[in-house]
């Protein structure tokens, strides 16, 4: 186990090196590239073959994020989550933000036709949201992926669980983050102050002002001790994408055993089960309650009926 808690430490150490020389050697700016609108427009077909390579870059991330979350490996979780903070953080400094939030008040989004790859993010996410729940969240959002990388680290004696009851009234602020951000805009148009203290999201562009980067060590000091702090209790795009995703078409596979056991419960890091019921605003998909239902080991739905059969086979 201590081996293994090394390797992980010295892999995210790596990723961690790797992602600041990626977005050293960016050009000034980072990020999806979206042109004024005072620029004299190409043809389509330009603008198409001019960000050809960032549309194939996110097809082809999506790919990898999907059939990880399809096939419920573990190891190509671990590098979607690496290639999330690589990609999606470092190299594009591009998640999908409050911002894009407030656009859909104040219609203040990106260009449609110098953004191609943005908006196949953002289809992909709000599309997946409805069907399967907040994969985003999970192993799409870099932020998310580097606390989940710190979360297979760090030593388990130095998380503190949260008391149940504190919890499920935590998970609440962020509903009031939400609120309070998108009134703010309303009433002020203001899109800088708000988003500056509110995600740590600016921290892939390498860019902030010292109370930022005071704010932003204290929070990754609170995650060391609980996990996925700022996305279970604080994020206001996890809360805007967990209302999306009561409308969850594909939702996770309950046995009739559920109403008795607690292994799964007890498993969840996102305090997404209560009982037999699991909170699909809290859910992130993150396969660790599916891979248990899979165990034919573990699962008590597997065990009952494997002693049904014998009994049967025995009787007869």
């Amino acid at each position: 186990m201590i081996l293994t808690r090394w390797r992980y430490f010295l892999l995210l150490v790596g990723v961690v090196v790797m992602s600041g020389w990626v977005a050293a050697a960016q050009p000034p700016g980072g990020g999806f590239d979206f042109p004024d609108e005072e620029e004299e427009a190409p043809s389509w077909s330009d603008d198409i073959r001019a960000q050809a390579l960032d549309i194939g870059l996110v097809v082809a991330f999506n790919a990898l994020a999907f059939t990880s979350f399809f096939k419920k490996s573990v190891t190509l979780k671990l590098v979607t989550l690496i290639a999330s903070v690589i990609y999606i953080g470092f190299w594009k400094s591009t998640l999908l933000s409050i911002v894009n939030v407030f656009g859909l008040f104040g219609g203040n989004l990106p260009i449609f036709r110098y953004s191609l790859a943005w908006y196949l993010l953002a289809a992909i996410t709000i599309v997946s949201t409805i069907l399967w729940g907040r994969v985003y969240c999970g192993r799409i959002c870099a932020f998310g992926a580097l606390t989940q990388l710190m979360d297979a680290v760090l030593p388990k004696k130095l998380r503190v669980d949260v008391p149940p009851a504190i919890e499920r009234r935590a998970i609440w602020i962020k509903y009031g983050f939400l609120v309070a951000l998108v009134g703010y805009y309303v009433v002020t148009k203001d899109l800088a102050r708000p988003v500056q203290y509110a995600e740590p999201f600016w921290m892939f562009s390498l860019f902030g002002t010292t109370p930022m980067w005071i704010g932003l060590g204290i929070l990754l000091t609170a995650t060391v001790f609980v996990r996925n702090l700022y996305c279970r209790f604080l994020c206001p795009v996890g809360a805007a994408l967990g209302i999306l995703s009561n409308l969850t078409v594909f939702q996770i596979k309950r046995w009739s055993e559920c109403k008795t056991c607690k292994i799964c419960e007890k498993t969840c890091e996102w305090g997404a089960i209560r009982g037999p019921k699991i909170i699909k605003t809290e859910c992130v998909r993150c396969d660790d309650c599916e891979r248990l239902y899979l165990d034919q080991q573990k699962c008590p739905h597997w065990i009952i009926l494997r002693r049904k059969s014998a009994k049967v086979f025995t009787s007869a």
